[in-house]
């Protein structure tokens, strides 16, 4: 299977350095890197993440792009379907739409006027129906469901991909489950490959018993790093969510050592990476190139 690095950038826009993100996109595209993963907070210092994607659309021929993650419920599924449909045409298929349920967090909730419990509800009818929208076979779609209702609806030009590709991330049982049932690929973040592997099999029983089948290269992890110590406010967020689990598990320290984190996680079947600094580093340039020259050796 075909391992692949991308890289994830949070976004920030950076008022005092305009051309930041331009610059990280170019070193992307030249370092060989496979793909940009930008993050979405609507109350966040960052881009928009279909603007910033279109921007790296724009800049290179070959450097694929994701939202890690964008938020689902709350967004209108044909114009969100029409917006990605788009965009992977003018980037000749090179879009990779990753979506989830959005953090916990009073402020991002109200952003998007979903109430926190029925965001399950709303992402469920809406990814399938999204998937509607964009299959080539399917010209006009009718559809009634507890929250849209559709008749004779038709996103136009559709995708280069088909199908197009969606990445989920996770590792809940329910959002295990959920994968299995509706996603292409799987993106955790903050694991171990331990957590990856059984969460591997979940997803694939899932499916299984949903009459689907996931590519075994679909699997992988966001992997942090810092350039300096932990900040608080992630290792306040992990023990939340992990109790008892030790940050230094799934936050590395330093670009060093990175490759071999990234090979703990190949020998359990994730092939698919997103390497993701949780603090500025003072030189992007610098830590671009490091973890090319650390990282990039092991894309096959």
């Amino acid at each position: 299977m075909k391992v692949r690095i991308g890289f994830g950038f949070g976004g920030s826009a950076h008022p005092g350095d305009t051309g930041l993100f331009g610059r990280l996109v170019d070193d992307l595209e030249s370092l060989g890197f496979d793909s940009l993963w930008v993050s979405e907070r609507a109350n966040g210092l960052t881009l928009d993440p279909m603007v910033a994607m279109s921007y790296a659309a724009g800049r290179t021929e070959r450097l694929k792009f994701g939202p890690a993650v964008m938020v689902l419920p709350g967004r209108n599924p044909v114009l969100c379907a029409k917006a990605i449909a788009s965009l992977d045409l003018v980037s000749d298929g090179r879009a990779l739409p990753a979506f989830g349920l959005g953090i916990a967090d009073a402020a991002e909730h109200q952003a998007f006027g979903v109430a926190r419990g029925d965001r399950a509800a709303w992402f469920d009818e809406a990814l399938p129906l999204m998937r509607r929208l964009w299959d080539a076979g399917e010209d006009a779609v009718d559809h009634e469901g507890p929250r849209f209702t559709l008749s004779g609806v038709r996103v136009q030009p559709k995708p280069v991909q088909q199908p197009i590709e969606v990445w989920l991330g996770g590792f809940a049982p329910s959002e295990l489950r959920r994968c299995g049932r509706l996603g292409d690929g799987w993106l955790p973040s903050f694991t171990t490959p331990a957590v990856v592997a059984a969460g591997i099999a979940t997803i694939q029983e899932t499916a299984a018993d949903c009459g689907r089948e996931i590519d075994p290269g679909h699997f992988g992890a966001l992997v942090p790093f810092v350039h300096r110590s932990l900040p608080e406010r992630f290792v306040a967020r992990l023990r939340d969510r992990q109790p008892g689990l030790d940050p230094a598990e799934v936050i590395a320290t330093g670009v060093a050592g990175l490759a071999d984190r990234l090979r703990s996680f190949v020998d359990v079947g994730a092939t698919k990476f997103v390497l993701f600094p949780l603090d500025e580093p003072d030189d992007w340039q610098g830590t671009l190139n490091a973890v090319a020259d650390e990282c990039l050796p092991l894309q096959t």
